[in-house]
């Protein structure tokens, strides 16, 4: 898929290789023009920004000298990234008061809901019994 336009890229997980780092950021900057791309990282991450670095650095964008010291990976754990990435906690980007607001709106919705189960359920029934009465 091509999309057109596309000026920035923001990783909220660091790709577990350089090759899949390069194919994500690939989106922008396309056909000559310019973009940008934001990575964030974590600790447990450390072991796979070396190798990133590398590729950012040839493309002749400037990297920070603290990850060029980074540890180099061993091919075997570079094998072990791929396959099992890491795990994360789930992070959520709406604001906590839309989420409260949804949740009243739910709430509200749901007892709404069984307001009018019941009031069916109590015409049915009230029907029942006239018609059983007669």
């Amino acid at each position: 898929i091509d999309f057109k336009g596309v000026n920035m890229v923001i990783n909220y997980d660091l790709p577990t290789s350089a090759v899949e780092y390069i194919h994500r950021i690939g989106r922008t900057g396309r056909a000559g023009h310019r973009g940008k791309a934001v990575t964030f990282f974590t600790e447990d991450d450390k072991p796979l920004l070396r190798s990133i670095a590398n590729v950012i650095q040839r493309a002749g964008c400037p990297v920070p000298d603290y990850i060029k010291h980074f540890p180099r990976l061993q091919s075997k754990q570079k094998k072990k990234f791929i396959k099992k990435p890491l795990t994360r906690e789930s992070i959520c980007t709406t604001p906590q008061c839309f989420l409260k607001k949804d949740r009243r709106k739910m709430k509200t919705t749901k007892e709404n809901i069984k307001d009018k189960k019941k009031a069916k359920e109590d015409k049915n029934g009230s029907k029942l019994q006239t018609v059983s009465k007669s």
